[in-house]
C-alpha cells in the first residue's frame, strides 16, 4: 500500500459487535479473566496493551516500514526509554546541535550512569575517532532542530556497522512522509507524534519504531510496560484520527515551507536560511538522496542580531509566537531562549514551523513585521 492509504487503513478496526466503522474508544483499565484465570482477549491491564494503543502502535510500524512500535507518553518519554534500556556505562554518540531536551536527559539524568558525547556526526573522521570499546549507540537526529543540519543516515550506518553499533534516528522534522529511516539502515527510529502526527496542537505522545525484533527491542519494550510512560486511549483514538490526514497535511506544510523559504532568503534584511529544501543548503546533495520532501521546519537569522530577531517576532500577527512544532498553525520562537544559557544557537535565530495558512498570508505578515 501507498503511504496515504497505510495513514487511513492500518489503525482502524472495525468493532465486531456494532460494526461500527471508526474503532471506539475503549477507557477500561482492566479486562476480565477467562474461566481458566488467562487472557484471549490479549488484554490484561491497560498499562500493559490497550486496543487503541495497538491500533496506534499498527500504524506507527506500517508507516516506518519497521517490525513493531512502542507508544509512549511523550516523545521524551520515548527517548528516555531507549537510555534507560542501556547497560551502566554504556557510551552514546550523538549530534553537536541535538534536540535540547533529550540533551539534557543525558547531561542531568543520566550523567555518571551512561557516557555521551556531542559531535559533528556527519564527519566521518570525527566519528570513528569517538568510537569506544562500549560505544553501543550512535544517535542522529535529521534534519537537526534548530539548525536543520541534515545527517547522511547511509554514510553513519555503514560505519556503524563496522563496529557493531547501533543507529536510533529521531525522524519527528521529517515524518514518514518525507524520509525513511529504517529503509536507509537505521536500526530504530524515534518521534515525537505530539507534532506532526498529531498535528493540532492539541495532545502530546512519542514513538519508537524498531527493524527488527532483538533481546535490545525487548528491553525497551520493558521499560514501556513496566514504567508505565504510555498514552491514554483517548491520545491514541485522536492520534490515530489524525495520522488519517498526515501525508496530505504534510504536502501541504511542505508547499507552504518552500515558498516561504525562497521569500526570505531573498529579503535583505535576512541574514541566512536554513531549510533543506533550499539548492544554497550545504547538505542539499543529501536531502535530494535521502528524502522524499524537504520537511516544513526552517530557521532564519536577522541581520538586527537579537534585538531585531525580537521586535520581528513581537510584530508577527498571523505567526503565533509558542514552543513545539506540526500543527496546522504557524509558530514561530527565539530558539536560543527556550534553550537557556549553554545554547549553541545564534541569538538572532528565529525557528519557524510553517503551517497551513494560505502562504500569502503567511508572506505578508512576515514582510510587514520586518519592514
Amino acid at each position: 500500500m501507498k503511504i496515504e492509504t497505510i495513514a487511513i487503513h492500518a489503525g482502524n478496526h472495525t468493532d465486531a459487535t456494532s460494526k461500527a466503522v471508526v474503532q471506539p474508544i475503549v477507557m477500561a483499565t482492566t479486562f476480565e479473566r477467562d474461566a481458566d484465570g488467562g487472557f484471549a482477549s490479549g488484554y490484561q491491564y491497560s498499562r500493559s496493551a490497550n486496543p487503541n494503543r495497538t491500533s496506534l502502535e499498527n500504524v506507527l510500524t506500517r508507516l516506518e516500514n519497521g517490525v513493531e512500535a512502542a507508544a509512549f507518553s511523550s516523545g521524551n518519554a520515548a527517548g528516555m526509554s531507549v537510555f534507560q534500556s542501556l547497560e551502566p556505562g554504556t557510551h552514546i554518540i550523538a549530534p553537536d546541535d541535538m534536540y535540547h531536551g533529550l540533551r539534557n536527559q543525558l547531561k542531568q539524568l543520566f550523567a555518571g550512569i551512561l557516557e555521551f558525547d556531542f559531535i559533528d556526526v556527519n564527519d566521518s573522521a570525527v566519528l570513528k575517532n569517538h568510537i569506544k570499546p562500549n560505544t553501543r549507540v550512535i544517535w542522529i537526529e535529521t534534519p537537526s532542530n534548530p539548525l536543520l543540519k541534515i545527517t547522511d543516515i547511509k554514510k553513519v550506518v555503514t560505519i556503524a556497522r563496522q563496529h557493531n553499533i547501533k543507529v536510533v534516528c529521531d525522524n519527528t522534522f521529517a515524518t514518514p512522509v518525507c524520509q525513511q529511516p529504517l529503509a536507509l539502515g537505521a536500526d530504530l527510529v524515534m518521534h515525537s507524534s505530539t507534532k506532526y502526527f498529531g498535528g493540532h496542537s492539541d495532545l502530546m505522545g512519542g514513538a519508537l519504531i524498531t527493524a527488527e525484533k532483538s533481546d535490545w527491542w525487548e528491553k525497551i519494550r520493558n521499560v514501556q510496560t513496566m514504567g508505565g510512560a504510555v498514552p491514554s486511549p483517548m491520545d491514541c483514538y485522536y492520534l490515530v484520527r489524525s495520522i488519517k490526514t498526515l501525508p496530505y497535511r504534510v504536502k501541504g506544510h511542505v508547499h507552504n515551507a518552500l515558498l516561504l523559504a525562497d521569500f526570505l532568503e531573498k529579503h535583505p534584511a535576512v541574514e541566512s536560511v536554513m531549510y533543506p529544501g533550499l539548492p544554497s543548503h550545504p547538505q542539499y546533495d543529501i536531502v535530494k538522496a535521502q528524502m522524499s520532501h524537504p520537511g516544513a521546519m526552517m530557521s532564519f537569522t536577522l541581520k538586527g542580531g537579537e534585538d531585531e530577531a525580537k521586535r520581528v517576532i513581537n510584530a508577527l500577527k498571523v505567526f503565533t509566537q509558542a514552543t513545539s512544532l506540526g500543527g496546522v498553525e504557524s509558530l514561530i520562537e527565539h530558539r536560543a531562549s527556550v534553550e537557556g544559557p549553554d545554547t549553541k544557537t545564534p541569538f538572532n535565530l528565529l525557528r519557524v514551523s510553517v503551517g497551513l495558512e494560505h502562504i500569502d498570508d503567511l508572506i505578508a505578515d512576515l514582510e510587514q513585521a520586518m519592514a
